[in-house]
């Protein structure tokens, strides 16, 4: 999921893979894009693990010279050294922020997930690391420390307190687009055309209108688990509940519809000269031009012993 800050900056989140393939991809963009790293990867998934800037050849050295530095391992301290940025700020609903960042941190690519198809060698994706942790949270919890990854490097301290408050503003965003889905059914429909879907995503965005402005006219429909909210604070869901109540008071502007039949249709028998483009789905698998692929014989020869 991503969504979009105020200033231009892009936030998602994932793999340090898919981190990368956003970031190499969205580099035109001044202001870069920030990324959630999991700080707790599945068992299957290894740690993650980021690599610092390749040391400066020694003269005299032969061989090629190294592409990756030393390792910066997230669940050991002791790979981590001095931050090149840190910043503490009071809030007021998780205490004291600390916030420490480390400039020019890539992770090692190999030809998987978005990389399987790219040919030649890797690039190098360099960016910061920011690690966010609070004194407290408002529910209670224990706060465990939060991982960005941004596309962009030499950060000052002012960029690390906008990125890390960026961020805390996407969960707002959220909601939103949880509505947009599960309520409304923005992704609902089998749309086959970017033109359909452009129509359907702002009429979804006038129905969303309608439930803000019909805010102050719905009664409060809550659920036996919902706490009660004053009329001028409901959520679009709770106006959603009360709209078939809100309709048939509100006046409508168009004119009664006539009563018409659907149409004909195709006639039986005859057939479909539009059918709807069908895409394959297929996984992209690198080439591999210097090695060719030679079948084995099941007899093969005895080896000669004299």
């Amino acid at each position: 999921m991503k969504a979009v800050d105020g200033d231009g900056q892009r936030i998602s989140d994932g793999w340090l893979y898919d981190a990368a393939q956003r970031g190499i991809a969205q580099k035109d963009i001044p202001t870069g894009c920030t990324h959630l790293i999991p700080a707790a990867p599945p068992l299957w998934f290894t740690p993650c693990v980021l690599r610092r800037a390749a040391p400066p050849r020694e003269p005299g050295v032969r061989g090629r010279p190294p592409r990756h530095g030393g390792e910066f391992v997230f669940g050991d301290p002791t790979t981590w050294n001095i931050p090149d940025a840190q910043t503490v700020t009071a809030t007021r609903l998780y205490g004291t922020a600390t916030v420490r960042a480390w400039d020019r941190l890539h992770p090692r690519l190999t030809h998987r997930s978005a990389w399987t198809a790219q040919l030649g060698s890797l690039p190098v994706i360099e960016g910061t690391v920011i690690r966010l942790q609070v004194e407290y949270l408002p529910s209670g919890a224990t706060p465990k420390p939060v991982w960005l990854w941004w596309s962009g490097t030499d950060a000052t301290t002012a960029d690390i307190d906008r990125l890390w408050q960026a961020f805390l503003r996407r969960f707002d965003i959220e909601h939103t687009f949880r509505l947009f889905k599960q309520t409304l059914g923005w992704t609902c429909p089998r749309i086959r055309t970017p033109e359909a879907a452009d129509r359907w995503t702002w009429l979804i965005v006038t129905v969303f209108t309608q439930l803000r402005l019909a805010r102050p006219l719905a009664a409060d429909l809550r659920r036996p688990w919902e706490k009660p909210v004053p009329p001028d604070r409901l959520t679009p869901a709770r106006v959603r509940r009360d709209f078939r109540h809100l309709r048939p008071k509100a006046a409508c502007p168009a004119g009664a519809p006539k009563s018409s039949r659907p149409g004909p249709g195709r006639p039986p028998g005859r057939r479909n000269n539009q059918p709807t483009a069908r895409y394959d789905v297929h996984i992209v698998r690198k080439p591999d031009l210097t090695k060719r692929r030679t079948k084995k014989t099941t007899t093969p020869r005895p080896r000669r012993t004299g």
